[in-house]
């Protein structure tokens, strides 16, 4: 059977050479990193320079990069630390941010009374720059505005300078979950203005299990992990030494490779659209994930125009086929509840017909792309 993979918006095949670097580390530098013997300075001096060269690609400063064990860990971190640490009494965020954001600010509204505001949104998911700046001004209480770079169901991208500078002129704290641009976008962390970031590595051809958090210096702070003094003291426990230099790996590969990549998937992009507009005319792309110009160039979100009793079964055929993708996103796969992020933008009688995402990735092909649209074409017409 034929094996088409196009979900690396939720995980991504990990490059041939990560894997290499991996297995020699697991091999070869076993010592805790944290030994003052030979076997462990060896481990140490790596992360170090791992440190190093993350910081390097987002124009940071290597003490301002902390390994996570994820994305969705340097999110936590980063929102409760904020509150904690840094006096946050207002939370602004959206409704269609990853609920690693979303979960924690409404358990931080829940635990220490903090105001928890959402953005306004238009018809496709953009954020009311407007309605932002109405809602900085609103008080003198100190505030974080959390918004994703890029939406990890849709591929809206924001303007996160803009962002960035509104954050500036009225003293607000800035994050941006990145997890789905680090690796797929240029980075200037001095340019952003953001003082957070959060990235995953595998969503950038890496391995599971590790990330990382930017955290700009002086903003005070305070571990939430306790127990070691591992990452400079910010985040107790054993690194996993493995795993953050296969991180390294990978985004050493993502930026040597990006132009030539990027133009590549983008292509793939292009040609899908393109293709099943017209195998399906009524097809619908959701947000901008059909605009090639205003959205990532890594995934793209349609509505199909099928009977929504015979959907139902639509994903089950696919994977039949061979074929993976979601319907929303992975974090919500096989749950019962339907995109939050779908939801807040979509009519209801929009919300009723079935949407899939399909994210790609350096190792698709055209071909591929071809036997994906053919199966959706011969499932709406029966």
């Amino acid at each position: 059977m034929k094996k088409v993979y196009l979900d690396s918006a939720a995980t991504t095949q990990v490059r041939p050479e990560v894997i290499s670097r991996m297995q020699d580390a697991l091999a070869n530098s076993y010592g805790n990193p944290s030994s003052s013997h030979g076997f462990g300075r060896t481990a140490k001096t790596a992360i170090e320079q791992a440190r190093k060269t993350v910081a390097k690609h987002l124009n940071a400063h290597p003490a301002e990069i902390i390994f996570t064990s994820g994305g969705t860990e340097a999110d936590n971190m980063i929102l409760r630390c904020s509150v904690r640490d840094l006096g946050v009494k207002t939370i602004i965020t959206s409704k269609i941010e990853h609920h690693a954001v979303l979960h924690t600010a409404q358990a931080l509204a829940f635990e220490y009374g903090v105001e928890l505001l959402f953005v306004d949104l238009d018809s496709v998911g953009n954020p009311d720059l407007g309605h932002l700046e109405s809602l900085l001004k609103r008080d003198e209480s100190k505030k974080l505005v959390s918004l994703m770079h890029v939406n990890n169901e849709i591929g809206n991208t924001i303007d996160i300078e803009a962002i960035g500078n509104l954050c500036e002129i009225y003293g607000a704290l800035f994050h941006s979950d990145t997890v789905q641009s680090i690796g797929h976008f240029p980075w200037d962390v001095q340019k952003c203005k953001a003082h957070f970031l959060t990235a995953a590595a595998h969503k950038f051809h890496g391995p599971k299990g590790v990330g990382f958090a930017y955290i700009k210096r002086n903003t005070g702070l305070k571990p939430l992990i306790l127990g070691g003094s591992q990452e400079r003291g910010f985040r107790a426990g054993t690194e996993p030494f493995h795993n953050i230099v296969g991180l390294e790996e990978a985004m050493n590969a993502a930026y040597d490779h990006m132009e030539a990549e990027r133009n590549y998937v983008t292509e793939l992009k292009r040609y899908f659209i393109e293709k099943i507009a017209i195998a399906i005319p009524d097809i619908a792309f959701n947000g901008l994930s059909g605009d090639m110009e205003k959205s990532t160039y890594t995934l793209v979100n349609i509505r199909l125009p099928f009977d929504p009793e015979k959907a139902l079964m639509l994903l089950f055929h696919l994977d039949l086929k061979g074929i993976a993708c979601s319907k929303g996103s992975a974090c919500q796969s096989g749950s019962d509840i339907g995109s939050h992020v779908l939801t807040e933008i979509l009519s209801p009688e929009d919300l009723e017909k079935p949407s899939l995402r399909f994210s790609f990735s350096k190792y698709n092909t055209k071909e591929e792309l071809d036997y994906v649209i053919e199966v959706l074409k011969e499932f709406g017409s029966h």
